[in-house]
């Protein structure tokens, strides 16, 4: 596929990255948002929860060690709020304007976090994001896929609140990340166990067979 072809069919596209802590997400989206700049493809990466200045204070409440009271419904509230507020103020004008959005996490980790792993229920999740978002799932989901002790070999030395969880979460969290893929179209499992540059070149496959 030219350059061409693949710029209008990415134009205004809503592209996530998604899977557990230690996958290699916010990683693989800066990789693949730089390789699609440098094809002449207008394209902002974001990150949820963040990106606005509401989204911030409420990343650093839901990750803070300190608030380990928090209880699971209250995360899935907090992390529905500051993806309202990255979906009016960030996200709407780049799709207005056809930028190409490759996003940093979305409804997919609720789902597999709070919903699968907290015994909230996925499907509670989707109900949820359905009345929230005007767009709940994006054009394409990626799941960057790998056993937990792969993941925990990956995460910095002073883990944040959810990173902190016990390793029997962090399965629950997998095995909630794959079901929905099972579940849903647009979804796309990538292994995630090997090198940065092996699976960046996986991603890339998975982004031109789609489009």
């Amino acid at each position: 596929m030219n350059n061409e072809s693949l710029t209008e069919k990415l134009k205004g596209k809503f592209i996530v990255l998604d899977g557990p802590d230690g996958c290699g997400k916010t990683t693989q989206a800066k990789l693949l948002t730089q390789w699609l700049q440098a094809r002449g493809i207008s394209t902002n990466n974001f990150r949820d929860p963040g990106d606005t200045p509401i989204g911030e204070k409420i990343r650093e409440i839901l990750l803070s060690p300190q608030h380990i009271a928090m209880s699971t419904r209250a995360e899935l509230l907090l992390y529905m709020a500051a993806r309202a507020q990255l979906w009016q103020e960030k996200l709407v004008p780049a799709i207005r304007e056809k930028t190409c959005i490759i996003l940093d996490r979305w409804v997919s980790s609720t789902c597999a976090y709070q919903g699968h792993a907290g015994g909230v229920g996925m499907h509670n999740v989707i109900k949820l994001a359905e009345d929230s978002l005007s767009m709940p799932w994006p054009d394409m989901t990626i799941i960057l896929d790998a056993d937990v002790k792969t993941t925990a070999g990956r995460l910095p030395g002073r883990p944040d609140r959810m990173e902190a969880k016990p390793p029997e979460y962090h399965e629950k969290v997998r095995q909630g990340f794959l079901e929905l893929a099972e579940q849903r179209e647009n979804f796309f499992v990538v292994d995630a166990a090997g090198d940065i540059e092996t699976v960046h070149e996986k991603v890339k496959k998975e982004v031109l067979k789609y489009f």
